[in-house]
Formats: structure tokens, C-alpha cells, sequence
């Protein structure tokens, strides 16, 4: 058998959520102080890892394409997540951003992409280059664009939270749960199966 991934969300699943006082939304960090990691998420992804899973993290980030902020920043960002997991000992095969956003104001980062979820393109890609199998894969995530890109791509899927009633089969998850150490005992419990 080929080998299996985790493919994860990073914004509410890894860490969390941060008020855009500007939008009065819950968006992703604006800036590397702002990155939190959510409590106990590191440990489930020790499990994941331990259980010979490849760990991979498929992200849409558009806030330079919106303006929002600089791509040394997102850089800054992301390298928090990197030092929070080294420091846990956790090993991703792959960090897949979309930095695109089609109502993005600058150039080059604007307009329609292949790899902004719910596109699969990301998971498509790993599976040709990491010989992954999809079939006994997963995708975790907290939204419906997460579900849609999972679905998409053959993968079981997890919504981690509270979810909305789903406005369609492809924004319905195989599986919910509330927060990752359930999403993975979920993982681990089929994999025993």
C-alpha cells in the first residue's frame, strides 16, 4: 500500500482564530504575535505522525493578496507554526499555501488559481509526488471549503467544530469532531479497524 496523509487546515485546526477588528470577522493572523496555537493540538499530531502518517498542511492564505499584509509576513507567520512543531518533534512532509484570492488586489496574487481550495490540486499534486494513497487518506478542516477540497480529492474527511448544516453532499464531512485530539482518535480508531 502506498503510504497515507493527514492533510490539514491550519487556521482553526492548528491554531487559532484571530478578531479582524477592521472586518469584524474571525480571520487568519495578521502578524507573527497574533499566532497562537490552539491548547492540545500537538499531541495529536504526534499520534498521527507516530502512526506512520504523512502529515501535510493545505492552507488558503490570501491576506497578501488582499492587502492585508506582506509576504515576509506570512513568512514570519509560518515560521512560528515550524518552531512550534519542532519543538513537539513533529515532522510535515509538505506546507502547501495558496496565497491567490480572486478578489485580490495585488497583482500576480489576484483572480482565479488552481490550488485555492475547494480545489483538490494540492492533495492531487502530493499524491503524485509523495506516492501517497488517497484512498486511505484524510482531510482535516473547519471549513466547508476543507470538506468540498477533501471530497474532491478522494479523502475521508473530519470538520473540526461546530458545523452548519451542510448545503450539500460536497460540504458534507465522513466524520465531525470537536477539536483535533478527537479528529485523530477518529483517525487511529479506523486505522485499528
Amino acid at each position: 500500500m502506498s503510504e497515507a496523509a493527514v492533510f490539514l487546515d491550519r487556521d482553526g485546526v492548528l491554531n487559532s482564530l484571530v478578531l479582524n477588528r477592521d472586518t469584524g470577522r474571525l480571520e487568519s493572523p495578521l502578524s507573527p504575535d497574533q499566532f497562537r496555537m490552539i491548547d492540545g493540538v500537538l499531541p495529536p499530531l504526534v499520534r498521527l505522525q507516530s502512526a506512520g502518517y504523512a502529515l501535510i498542511l493545505v492552507s488558503n492564505q490570501p491576506n497578501y493578496a488582499l492587502g492585508k499584509c506582506s509576504l515576509e509576513t506570512l513568512g514570519h507567520i509560518h515560521q512560528e507554526l515550524v518552531t512550534e512543531l519542532l519543538y513537539a518533534g513533529i515532522h510535515f512532509a509538505r506546507f502547501c499555501y495558496c496565497l491567490h484570492h480572486p478578489r485580490g488586489v495585488t497583482p500576480g496574487y489576484s483572480g482565479l488559481c488552481i490550488c485555492r481550495k475547494p480545489s483538490p490540486w494540492f492533495l492531487l499534486r502530493a499524491r503524485d509526488e509523495l506516492g501517497l494513497s488517497l484512498a486511505h487518506s484524510w482531510m482535516i478542516g473547519d471549513q466547508p471549503t476543507d470538506i468540498q477540497c477533501g471530497r474532491a480529492a478522494g479523502v475521508r474527511t473530519i470538520r473540526i467544530g461546530a458545523a452548519p448544516p451542510p448545503t450539500s453532499q460536497s460540504t458534507t464531512s465522513h466524520h465531525a469532531a470537536a477539536h483535533l485530539a478527537d479528529a485523530a482518535e477518529l483517525i487511529l480508531a479506523q486505522q485499528r479497524d
